[in-house]
């Protein structure tokens, strides 16, 4: 069994993907989906949050929600608004946000590697959700929701996927917030064949987003492979959809924190409690951290500079010097009394997408006490993390620009 191989897409017919290409279900509340679907009778949100269709209030884990998701499929298949590809392909898929160009794989990747950890992971998840990404699977008899993979250094790889994004595209879209999303469908056999190869020769690949959605595919592989007396290894529920970029283009944002209060403290009496593990700097300007370690911090009208001390940073564990752990363990914790930043809640996150000034609204109009922005983590941190067989701490990664619903799904044959 391969790492990765080729499949017949289901994708927008010719110059449809725009009124089909749709935000990931899992970035926008049911009230956003449903403005942003208005009008947009093939929007792909009718698939990924079909409660847009159903009254308000309706439970969006309710049974009715993916039957309605089966019919809107089964509607877009009727009217020829998607179609299937004829035969197993890959496709090159880039994103562009602003100066910023990813090119990567759309591909079926191995459930059976991602099992024994091929494919490797950096999160835990949540039974309710790795059920809702099970309920929808099924209900579909398609995979709709791409994982995002990160493949390590391999310019063959790069190489083949330039030579396969040079000519003209096989769909164009840009969304509405900015960022072009273009698609190359690749045919060629011996092209294929290459690619496979290179692919079954990488010791790993990493998941940076979709573990829900990796674990879900894992959960329908398990269920249908027991229910299947001819299993034979090569079914497509073996396979889960994924969108496979090389690691050294893939852009991550900080992923920046906010508190409710000072934990009972003054200005004053806090910054002398941070001084115990960090020097601290007041700043004229904003504080955008440049490097590893470095911090910024910003109370009511004030930004300050910060950097843990040296002697802090453990040079051998990939997860506890992380800036996130950093932060966590030497000021979060001891300092502002918050020990379980997954359940606390006195501390929200803010992906950096946002900016600073995100940050000081938030402690200025929004009444949050105190922000701390952070220097990005980095692809080499979560693949050092994810080798050890470890996981992340909440919140350690934003990753854009975030993939399309609806440019190809993976149909369960």
């Amino acid at each position: 069994m391969s790492l990765i191989r080729p499949f017949a897409g289901l994708r927008p017919a010719p110059s449809r993907a725009a009124e089909i290409a749709a935000p990931p279900y899992d970035v926008l509340s049911t009230e956003e989906a449903r403005a942003r679907a208005a009008g947009k009778p093939w929007s792909f949100l009718h698939i990924s949050k079909p409660e847009i269709d159903l009254p308000a209030g309706t439970d969006p884990y309710a049974a009715e929600v993916y039957a309605k998701a089966a019919e809107n499929l089964g509607k877009m298949l009727a009217q020829g608004v998607l179609v299937r590809d004829a035969a197993p392909c890959y496709y090159a898929y880039r994103l562009v946000m602003g100066n910023h160009s990813q090119t990567g794989l759309v591909a079926a990747a191995s459930v059976a590697d991602y099992d024994s950890n091929r494919i490797r992971k950096h999160e835990f998840t949540r039974p309710d959700k790795e059920d809702d990404r099970v309920r929808q699977i099924d209900a579909l008899n398609a995979q709709t929701g791409p994982v995002l993979l990160a493949y390590p250094a391999a310019p063959q790889v790069d190489a083949l996927l330039e030579r396969a994004s040079s000519g003209a595209p096989d769909a164009d879209v840009t969304a509405d917030d900015g960022i072009r999303h273009t698609l190359w469908v690749i045919r060629d056999s011996a092209i294929l064949d290459q690619i496979t190869a290179a692919f079954d020769a990488m010791r790993a690949l990493y998941i940076a987003d979709g573990h829900h959605r990796s674990a879900a595919a894992s959960r329908v592989a398990a269920a249908r492979r027991a229910a299947n007396p001819a299993h034979g290894g090569e079914e497509s529920y073996n396979y889960f959809l994924s969108v496979i970029f090389p690691h050294h283009q893939m852009k991550i944002m900080d992923y920046n924190r906010v508190m409710t209060d000072l934990n009972g403290m003054d200005t004053t009496k806090f910054l002398q409690r941070i001084e115990e593990n960090f020097s601290v700097q007041a700043s004229a300007t904003q504080v955008k951290p440049g490097k590893p370690g470095e911090f910024g911090l910003y109370l009511p009208g004030q930004w300050y500079r910060l950097q843990i001390r040296n002697e802090l940073i453990p040079a051998n564990d990939p997860v506890a010097r992380l800036d996130v752990s950093l932060l966590q363990n030497y000021l979060i914790a001891p300092v502002l009394g918050i020990h379980d930043p997954r359940r606390d809640k006195r501390i929200d996150f803010v992906g950096g997408i946002r900016g600073l000034a995100e940050l000081e609204k938030r402690v200025g109009s929004d009444g949050m006490a105190v922000a701390f922005a952070l220097f990005a983590t980095r692809m080499e941190d979560l693949m050092a993390v994810a080798d050890a067989n470890e996981v992340m701490p909440p919140k350690s990664t934003w990753f854009e620009p975030k993939l399309a619903d609806g440019m190809v799904s993976h149909v369960l044959d």
